[in-house]
């Protein structure tokens, strides 16, 4: 028999099959935590450290962040989400949210990664906040799911196992012996909730065991059995249910998330998760702070075509091929190419007589392998890290709170970018170091305040820029205002829009 503290009556625990008040008093509002940290270094050179894989559109016009979200957005129950990211991040994730006009609960702020168990926490103890009886599901924000509606479905099964208190992860159903992911092993099934209704198809199970990821043999013999599904990382939990297994298994975590939150403090649309805090939290996984010892798991099977998209070759297996079997992104012409994913960023990429590779341009850089070795772009990255290459950390492009830097040109001396700031923003500059610098409106029109005096530039003008004296620039229209900046004598390291940016 399966308990649950009843939060209403601490001290005594409650059969999950009673019709307990707890249940009773009203139906658990479902909140999202959006997991968004993490790197992705496999898809590089497309995602950076700065510009991370569930930042980028890959699968279309969104990005993953944004397919996130927007796939639940129609959920019954679901309220406005949680998001919990890299400080670094925030403005992109920031930017991507108003895109697609979704305005979420909170962003925290991690100031360092700790893993998932970490975001897990502060997710639930924000949800207790809100809702004592909220249930939270917790969504990597970089995962592909093509059939929306198993989805939903899989979702209404879990939400009924979880208002009865179970932990509830979502296990794919394996189509083939994949030995990228981890494995659970499901149990004897689970009975559902008596109000779970006759078009919720997908049944629960008691979580027998998670296993790391296998050799080939063995995902063949898992495949077989039809006893293992994938692990996905996506959960479905009652907040107070998970946060007392936490408390029970991984108390240091909670408590230095609680410490976090007391001592973060709130800045414009975010959260800041307070560092000295959240520097001593423990890094772990959910899977392995509470998943593997709690006796309130249930999984849910999943068939919807999920995908963690973890590498070009799983890229290239997802995509739409043309009749060679190439998946084609950008200005690309390919001659006599078979089973090859070439995406271009910038510029024309022409590819000849070649079989079963990926080719990724961007701005700054190519990146050429076999498919089958894409998981090992991460030894690529770790070289270029060990030589201090800049095309790890960023793309050209760099986003900041009022627009965009892209670099153009850059050598000894000179120092070339194209700016962009936001219709309605502004901003305050404190002085360049440069030996001279010119901004050349390029399209829409800025407002400058130097010595007390206000100019006017419009399309095609001009202005020097004096070293050493405050600038402020504004743009008052409704478009994007776009200029070059040509900077002579620039000092690498003291970039002036860095400050506040």
């Amino acid at each position: 028999m399966q308990f649950y503290k009843d939060p209403a009556r601490p001290g005594r625990n409650v059969p999950v099959s009673e019709n307990c008040s707890f249940q009773k008093r009203r139906k658990p509002v479902i909140i999202p935590v959006i997991l968004a940290g993490g790197s992705g270094t496999r898809l590089w050179p497309m995602s950076r450290e700065l510009h991370p894989k569930q930042l980028l559109r890959l699968t279309g016009s969104h990005t993953m962040l944004q397919n996130t979200l927007l796939r639940i957005a129609e959920v019954d129950g679901m309220t406005a989400p949680m998001i919990i990211c890299n400080g670094k991040h925030r403005f992109m994730v920031d930017r991507q949210l108003t895109e697609i006009d979704m305005r979420p609960s909170a962003i925290f702020l991690e100031p360092l990664g700790r893993n998932t168990a970490p975001a897990l926490a502060v997710g639930a103890l924000k949800a207790i906040s809100i809702n004592p009886d909220a249930l939270i599901l917790v969504l990597p924000a970089d995962h592909l799911i093509k059939d929306v509606p198993a989805f939903h479905v899989a979702l209404k099964s879990g939400e009924s196992y979880a208002r009865q208190g179970g932990l509830v992860t979502f296990g794919i159903v394996p189509d083939r012996p994949e030995t990228g992911y981890g494995y659970i092993r499901k149990g004897q099934p689970v009975k559902a909730h008596k109000n779970l209704g006759p078009d919720d198809a997908v049944s629960g199970f008691a979580i027998d065991e998670f296993v790391e990821k296998p050799d080939l043999q063995t995902a063949l013999q898992y495949l077989s059995s039809g006893d293992y599904c994938w692990n996905s990382g996506m959960f479905m939990f009652p907040a107070a249910g998970v946060l007392q297994d936490l408390r029970q298994f991984a108390p240091d975590i909670v408590c230095a998330c609680e410490q976090a939150l007391e001592a973060g403090k709130s800045e414009a649309d975010f959260f800041y998760l307070d560092y000295a805090s959240f520097e001593k939290c423990p890094s772990d996984s959910i899977d392995y702070a509470i998943m593997e010892k709690t006796h309130h798991g249930v999984m849910i099977p999943l068939d919807a075509g999920w995908d963690d998209v973890g590498s070009w070759e799983a890229l290239w297996k997802v995509g739409d091929k043309d009749e060679s079997g190439n998946v084609i992104s950008g200005d690309v012409i390919c001659v006599d190419t078979e089973n090859t994913l070439i995406r271009s960023e910038s510029r024309l990429v022409t590819v000849l007589g070649i079989r079963d590779l990926a080719v990724v341009e961007t701005p700054d850089a190519i990146m050429i392998s076999s498919l089958s070795n894409t998981q090992g772009v991460k030894q690529i990255v770790d070289l270029l890290k060990l030589n201090h290459r800049p095309e790890t950390l960023t793309h050209q492009e760099k986003v900041l709170s009022w627009g965009y830097l892209e670099t153009l040109d850059k050598g000894e001396d000179v120092h070339v970018r194209k700016i962009s700031l936001m219709p309605g923003a502004s901003f305050l500059l404190p002085g360049h170091a440069c030996q001279s610098l010119t901004w050349m409106v390029l399209t829409g029109a800025a407002k400058l305040r130097m010595n007390h005096t206000v100019f006017e530039l419009t399309k095609s003008n001009s202005m020097c820029i004096e070293s050493g004296k405050p600038v402020g620039i504004e743009n008052p229209g409704p478009d994007p205002l776009v200029f070059l900046e040509i900077a002579f004598g620039y000092q690498t390291g003291s970039d002036h829009f860095s400050v506040g940016g």
